[in-house]
């Protein structure tokens, strides 16, 4: 009953921290370019005025561009879920698991370049072929990356990944540095931001994730909106599980030990959005075209990381 009623509490943070995340990095940006910027409760305000709006579909649009929403915000909420965030032996600790999450992102990713191209608009094409290219590049990195951590831990299950390196002294390990680069690529990417991708534009020459959801409106736009929030939080959350474990709690009985976990936990998502903030306001927007040598190397850093953990293990 316990882990029952901690994993309903994931849940519920992954949906109430998500904007509240996003709302962060806006303003923290904002003041780094010198701006005073939106409220931290921003993002809230502007899914709750989205789902308040009328929902207006293309007359072409199928039964499947209405279905999408549904799916891409269940698959990323789902995919969330299962990742370790302030404790390890939580519910759906059997299914966390490294291959199963970059299933399910892959999956969210592929609805969403079908519902880009349903309707059959230029910009949803346009979206959807360099969402494909990109993901192309990202998710052969992200499994090397599985790979890597695989050697050292003998699993993919993040609890067990998240346990091994709180209880075992790894030493300071040079492919475990280029696996934590390569996903911090892959992270950048996924998440269509800066330099991949600017979320704050609408420009048709440069803008990916935005290209494809144009058609959507009203509580559609709502659940689109709310998906890319909770991926945000869902790769911060799966670098700290991976490569900075310190202060989960072990045991869900302990109640000290979950309050520092969740102290630890909120502490890790306001570092994470800070260095993105910080990350976003000192580099340019690349170009499309060099988007292959910006992902072509963290999947390189990601196969070095594994020959090289490979070979120090004398596998």
């Amino acid at each position: 009953m316990t882990r029952t009623l901690y994993e309903v509490l994931q849940f519920a943070l992954l949906v109430a921290l998500a904007p509240l995340l996003t709302g962060f990095v806006r303003k923290l940006k904002a003041r780094l370019n010198g701006r005073i910027g939106p409220g931290l409760l921003q993002p809230y305000r502007d899914l709750l005025r989205l789902l308040r709006k009328e929902v207006v579909l293309a007359p072409n649009a199928s039964w499947l561009f209405r279905v999408i929403p549904y799916l891409v915000f269940t698959a990323i909420w789902l995919a969330a879920a299962i990742v370790p965030t302030f404790a390890t032996g939580l519910l759906l600790g059997r299914t966390a698991d490294l291959i199963a999450l970059v299933a399910l992102l892959a999956s969210a990713r592929f609805a969403l370049a079908l519902a880009g191209m349903d309707v059959g608009t230029s910009f949803g094409g346009i979206g959807a072929s360099r969402e494909m290219m990109i993901a192309s590049l990202a998710e052969p990195a992200m499994l090397m990356v599985t790979f890597t951590v695989a050697l050292l831990v003998r699993s993919t299950s993040l609890p067990h990944i998240a346990e091994f390196l709180l209880t075992h002294d790894v030493g300071i390990r040079i492919s475990l540095f280029m696996g934590l680069v390569s996903l911090l690529i892959v992270a950048v990417a996924e998440n269509a931001r800066i330099p991949v991708d600017n979320p704050a534009t609408h420009l048709e020459l440069t803008m990916v994730h935005e290209a494809m959801v144009l058609e959507y409106s009203g509580r559609h736009l709502a659940l689109i909106e709310a998906a890319a929030m909770v991926k945000l939080l869902l790769y911060i959350s799966l670098i700290a599980a991976i490569f900075f474990p310190w202060g989960m709690a072990r045991d869900l009985a302990d109640g000290s030990a979950v309050a520092l976990g969740l102290a630890s936990y909120a502490a890790k998502l306001a570092l994470g959005g800070a260095v993105l903030a910080l990350f976003e306001t000192s580099i340019a927007k690349m170009r499309v075209f060099r988007l292959g040598e910006f992902l072509g190397g963290a999947f390189l850093l990601g196969l070095l990381a594994a020959i090289f953990l490979y070979v120090s293990q004398g596998l």
